[in-house]
């Protein structure tokens, strides 16, 4: 009860964060903006329009992550509310899972917004069928795990540094993350052993976010745009690896949270 209580007064601060608006305001700008694009290829519009909002919904999400996310303790610890809140019969693991799942709310209405935004931009186009928007849902799925597992990156920085180096870090792991399968090939090059095994390391180690862009070796928003189907079965396994990585993040935010000293 606690961490839903402190979830819905995050999502309420979120809600009236200027650059929350400003991030969607031009995300459903770029959406609109794909149908004046649509126009210069002839015969592709369709699929421009679906390959720029999906793009846009996937961009302007993780800006939202990053700056929001970021500043969840940090806000907290410059306002000292959190003294407030601590002194209250609240336990730390359930402040940090209340925020998280606080801005996680917030990403879900804010991609709920760019996705119907798109799906009218397709209506106006000309429309797709109602089988042609469903292909949608398994695209804008994968964006929003991608985007539930860069939340909990950005948390774990934010638990212990201040925002600018927590977006910092965040946002250099978030393009190695997609990046992550080069890093074996190039350790591989390295004629030093310790190197070799270091590329190893992070391999495993850091978010592999191409997991979520990148099914059976096939773009996921290409797919969307060409209508193909994307296995189910692929999707269930980045599910599994999505939430396994989000526990781990979440695990170390609680336990980097529980060690600081408030005093």
């Amino acid at each position: 009860m606690t961490i839903l209580t402190i979830a819905r007064n995050t999502f309420r601060e979120n809600i009236r964060d200027k650059i929350l608006y400003n991030l969607i305001l031009f995300a459903l700008i770029m959406i609109l903006s794909s149908v004046a694009l649509g126009q210069l290829t002839l015969g592709h519009e369709e699929k421009v329009i679906v390959d720029i909002g999906l793009s846009a919904i996937s961009i302007f999400g993780t800006l939202i992550a990053i700056f929001i996310g970021i500043s969840l303790v940090y806000k907290e610890l410059e306002k000292r509310t959190v003294y407030a809140l601590l002194a209250k019969p609240v336990h730390r693991h359930e402040f940090i899972l209340g925020k998280y799942l606080g801005l996680l709310c917030t990403l879900l209405v804010n991609v709920v917004i760019m996705t119907i935004g798109l799906i009218l931009t397709l209506m106006y186009h000309g429309g797709v069928g109602f089988p042609g928007y469903l292909r949608l849902i398994p695209a804008v799925y994968l964006i929003f795990l991608s985007l539930a597992l860069t939340t909990a990156l950005a948390l774990v920085f934010s638990t212990f540094s201040t925002p600018a180096l927590s977006a910092l870090f965040t946002f250099f792991i978030w393009v190695i993350g997609h990046f992550n399968g080069d890093l074996l090939e190039f350790g591989r090059l390295m004629k030093s052993v310790p190197l070799q095994r270091l590329f190893r390391v992070l391999y495993y180690v850091l978010p592999n976010l191409s997991n979520f862009t990148t099914i059976d070796s096939r773009n996921v928003i290409e797919s969307a745009a060409y209508r193909q189907p994307i296995d189910p079965i692929a999707v269930l396994w980045v599910t599994a690896y999505g939430l396994l990585y989000c526990g781990i993040l979440l695990s170390l935010s609680i336990v980097v949270f529980s060690r600081r000293d408030f005093k």
